[in-house]
C-alpha cells in the first residue's frame, strides 16, 4: 500500500517548478548574448621602427674587370754568340738600375779577337805609310818623265788602296771592341727583373733572351669597358682596385684605347698603378693578376634607405610602407648604388613614405604593426 504524499513535499515541488520557469523566462537566448558581446581588438603582428627616405650625396662609379700587366717589358738578350756565361748577378724580383751589370760572358776569346784586329790595323797603317811614300816619289818623277804614267798610276792606286784597308781594319777593331763590351750584360733602364733564363756555364747564341724586365717597375690595369662607359671616362680619372687578397690599390687613367672591338663592343682603359714597392713582400699588385676596380666619376644626390629596410624576395627588392591605420603594404622598388649601410631607391617609392626598418623581414602584406620610436641617429 502506497504511502500518501505529504503536503510539504507538494509545496516544495511547486516552488522548484516555479523557479525553473522563472530562470528560463529571464535568461536571453545564446545567439543574442554573442551578438551583444563587444568584438575583441586586433593584435599587432609585430613591433617595428620606421623611417622615411633621405636625400644624400652618393658617389658615381663604373665597375670593371681587367688584367694587371707591365707598362713596358724589356727583353735583355745576349749581344755575343757562342760564348760561355761566367756570372749571373741578378735574379727574378730584383730591382736594378740603368747600367747595372746583370751577367758576364767569358771575355778571353773576345779579347784575343780585339788584339788581332788591332794588329791588323797596325799592319794596314804600316803598308799605307810605304804606299804613301811611293806615291809621293811618283808624283815628283811624273813631271820629269823618269817614270811612266802607268807606274805613277799604280803607286797612286796603291796609296788609296792602303787607306781603304786602314778604314776596314779600324771598323773591324771597333766591331770586336763592341763584341767585347757586349760580354758584359747591363740593364738598359731601371726596373724589376720579371724572368730569368740565364744559366751559369751555358753557351748561348747571339740575341738569345737572358732576362725580362718590367721597365721602371710600372704596372698598369687594362680594364674592359663598354663603348657607353668609355664615353664617361676621362684621362686622369681616379680608380680604386680590389686585389685578389682583398687589399686595395689606386691609380689613374693614362689613356683610352683608340678602337673598340667590333664583336664585343668593348674597349680598354689603361690605368697607371703606383709602383709596387711592396711586391717583394708578397703584397700589392703584380703583373698577371686579375682585378676588379671602380672608376670614380664624382657624386650625385639620391634617395636612400637603410639596407635593413629592403627585403629581397624572389630576386626582387621590396619595402613595407606603413599606412594611417598602421597596416603595412608591400611595395616593389628598384635599387641603385650602395654606400655603407645605405641603399639608393631609384624608383617605386615616394619621398615621404613611412617605411618599416627593424622587423621588415618578418612582415607580409596587410599585417598590423605597432610602431615604436626609432633610436636616435648617432650622426
Amino acid at each position: 500500500m502506497k504511502k500518501p504524499i505529504s503536503r510539504r513535499a507538494l509545496v516544495l515541488a511547486a516552488l522548484a517548478a516555479t523557479l525553473v520557469l522563472a530562470i528560463a523566462v529571464l535568461r536571453p537566448p545564446a545567439g543574442d548574448a554573442v551578438a551583444e558581446r563587444p568584438p575583441a581588438a586586433p593584435r599587432p603582428a609585430l613591433t617595428v621602427t620606421t623611417t622615411t627616405p633621405e636625400s644624400r650625396p652618393l658617389p658615381l662609379r663604373i665597375a670593371a674587370n681587367g688584367d694587371i700587366a707591365a707598362w713596358q717589358e724589356a727583353s735583355i738578350g745576349a749581344g755575343v754568340g757562342d760564348q760561355r756565361l761566367l756570372e749571373v748577378l741578378v735574379n727574378v724580383g730584383d730591382r736594378v738600375r740603368a747600367g747595372q751589370l746583370l751577367a758576364r760572358f767569358d771575355e778571353d776569346t773576345l779579347r784575343a779577337d780585339v788584339a788581332q784586329a788591332r794588329a791588323a790595323l797596325l799592319e794596314a797603317e804600316a803598308a799605307a805609310a810605304e804606299a804613301q811614300a811611293n806615291a809621293e816619289r811618283a808624283r815628283n818623277l811624273r813631271s820629269g818623265g823618269a817614270m811612266s804614267e802607268q807606274q805613277v798610276v799604280q803607286y797612286l792606286t796603291a796609296e788609296r788602296t792602303t787607306q781603304a784597308r786602314i778604314a776596314a781594319a779600324r771598323a773591324t777593331l771597333a766591331a770586336q771592341e763592341v763584341r767585347l763590351a757586349h760580354a758584359r750584360v747591363v740593364a738598359p733602364d731601371h726596373g724589376v727583373i720579371s724572368s730569368r733564363s740565364a744559366t751559369v756555364g751555358a753557351v748561348v747564341g747571339a740575341g738569345a733572351e737572358l732576362f725580362r724586365m718590367i721597365r721602371q717597375g710600372r704596372l698598369e690595369w687594362r680594364a674592359e669597358l663598354t663603348a657607353a662607359e668609355m664615353a664617361r671616362v676621362r684621362v686622369g680619372t681616379p680608380v680604386r682596385l680590389t686585389l685578389p687578397d682583398g687589399s686595395e690599390a689606386g691609380g689613374k687613367v693614362r689613356m683610352l684605347a683608340p678602337t673598340v672591338d667590333p664583336r664585343t663592343r668593348s674597349g680598354l682603359a689603361y690605368v697607371d698603378l703606383a709602383a709596387a714597392e711592396s711586391a717583394q713582400a708578397g703584397a700589392g699588385p703584380r703583373a698577371g693578376m686579375f682585378a676588379r676596380g671602380e672608376f670614380e666619376l664624382g657624386a650625385s644626390t639620391g634617395l636612400t634607405l637603410p639596407q635593413q629596410a629592403v627585403v629581397v624576395r624572389e630576386a626582387f627588392s621590396y619595402v613595407f610602407r606603413v599606412g594611417e591605420d598602421d597596416r603595412v603594404s608591400q611595395i616593389k622598388i628598384q635599387t641603385g648604388r650602395r654606400v655603407g649601410d645605405r641603399v639608393e631607391v631609384v624608383d617605386g617609392l615616394p619621398a615621404d613614405a613611412r617605411v618599416v626598418v627593424a622587423g621588415a623581414g618578418f612582415l607580409n602584406e596587410g599585417d598590423l604593426v605597432r610602431v615604436a620610436e626609432a633610436p636616435a641617429d648617432p650622426r
